[in-house]
């Protein structure tokens, strides 16, 4: 994370550290080359700052200037209009719609079961079988491409990102056969970005 500074008023990030959401944001964040500050969130005793800026008071949340944005989603999409180079969204309505329909597919059948509360052991069980199959099938198309929307990082990846990071811990493993989805998964774990945007808690994980 950039340092600091007193020149400037820098965007503020009520994050987790080991929160998947947040991650996502930090890596945005990072790939963006923002300058921002991290307010590290004890999940159990909440600031009561939160609350007023979130109606939901939870993390992430993000602060800029007047403005505080939650859902990570919308905090990715905030980030890339507000800050458009390097470009995560592409510009036509096709395929900016292609990628949010794929954010939502993310988000409800993968993200939401092993993540937010409410959910089943089934439901997680569902989630990790189709996440496995999926990767799986996914190794033909990073064979031709190297990322998610074809050779440039988008909000896709940077939205899964997070969720491969913790395969070992989910008890998630590919089959042997899927090493184009592995090569991927190198990919973005080796991006500067994607390294400074993991916390001590998140290090741990692999």
């Amino acid at each position: 994370m950039a340092t600091p500074s007193s020149k400037k008023t820098l965007m503020t990030l009520y994050s987790s550290s080991d929160c998947v959401f947040a991650h996502r944001v930090r890596f945005v964040l990072e790939e963006k080359a923002m300058e921002y500050q991290t307010i590290d969130v004890d999940l159990a005793s909440k600031p009561e700052d939160l609350a007023e800026l979130n109606p939901y008071n939870q993390v992430p949340t993000l602060v800029d200037r007047d403005l505080a944005v939650h859902e990570s989603v919308l905090i990715m999409e905030y980030l890339d209009e507000r800050f458009p180079h390097p470009p995560l969204i592409p510009v036509d309505p096709i395929s900016r719609a292609k990628v949010r329909l794929g954010l939502l597919r993310f988000d409800r059948d993968w993200f939401a079961p092993l993540f937010q509360a409410g959910y089943s052991a089934e439901h997680g069980k569902t989630a990790k079988e189709q996440i496995r199959s999926t990767l799986a099938g996914l190794s033909s198309i990073f064979s031709q491409q190297r990322f998610l929307f074809g050779d440039e990082l988008s909000v896709l990846d940077c939205a899964i990102a997070p969720l491969l990071w913790r395969l070992p811990v989910l008890e998630i493993s590919l089959p042997a056969a899927a090493r184009a989805t592995r090569d991927y998964m190198d990919r973005l774990f080796h991006m500067e970005s994607f390294k400074r945007s993991l916390t001590p808690a998140e290090k741990s994980l692999r």
